[in-house]
């Protein structure tokens, strides 16, 4: 079992995503060991972009302050190889096409793989282009996610036919973000999903509160929330850890 299938393999998973170097790569460093540690099943670490379109201001203003810092992707690969001499929590870099064509898509998975990164979600890629990114992760290992939403209709079938490590299902159309209501689309695309074979799916996009948490559980294998996690970390800038800690730690306990 690698540590992608151990994410998935005690109950339903949290997922936790911040963004790499907000307010610094030290904090997020420190986040993710306490994440970890307060039973963050698998964590998603954002690559700053400066143009994140399937982002919600919340993450675009972290991505921002991120990029205005001095985050790089090499910093932040020098950051995972310092998580990884003492955490062994599945990681998944999301990102976006630009960031890994501009480092070279062979460079950008090779390093992955050297410094411990489990899959990368890149969102802005369509599942019919996945193969510029493919055949580098599986040459080094490193699962590429694929993703379906309520647009995704007749492709959900294709799609899950095809995908590696979990599928993404995201909950509603639009950006990234805190969400009042999210509604039963999920339901009916995990459905789709599991009538073709038995891969685990994970929901995003819009969960913020132990209540959506614990509905979304009910029918999906794990639970991604970012929004809510990086509006915390804005609120409290270098201050967020405990903060942070205790938000995962409720969530979790909502989905057990």
């Amino acid at each position: 079992m690698n540590r992608l299938q151990r994410a998935f393999s005690n109950g339903k998973a949290f997922i936790p995503f911040i963004t790499a170097g907000y307010p610094s790569l030290e904090i997020t460093q420190q986040l993710v060991w306490e994440m970890a540690k307060a039973g963050a099943d698998l964590i998603e670490l954002g690559i700053p972009f400066s143009d994140p379109v399937a982002e919600g201001p919340v993450i675009q203003e972290a991505n921002y302050c991120a990029l205005s810092a001095g985050t790089t992707t090499d910093k932040i690969f020098d950051m995972v190889e310092n998580i990884r001499k003492s955490c062994d929590v599945p990681l998944a870099f999301m990102t976006y096409a630009n960031p890994v064509f501009t480092y070279g898509a062979e460079r950008f998975m090779k390093k992955s793989r050297e410094v411990g990164i489990d899959a990368v979600i890149i969102p802005d890629v369509p599942f019919e282009e996945k193969d510029e990114f493919l055949p580098f992760c599986s040459k080094y290992g490193i699962e590429f996610i694929s993703m379906i939403a309520p647009s995704s209709h007749e492709r959900v079938r294709m799609i899950a036919d095809e995908a590696r490590g979990f599928v993404y299902c995201v909950s509603s159309m639009g950006v990234t973000g805190v969400r009042k209501e999210i509604g039963n689309e999920a339901m009916d695309m995990i459905k789709l999903v599991k009538e073709v074979r038995d891969i685990p799916c994970a929901i995003g996009f819009g969960i913020s509160t132990p209540e959506q948490a614990a509905r979304m559980s009910r029918f999906s294998d794990g639970v991604i929330v970012g929004s809510a996690i990086v509006r915390i970390i804005g609120q409290y800038g270098e201050d967020c850890v405990s903060h942070v800690v205790d938000y995962v730690r409720e969530m979790k306990s909502a989905i057990k």
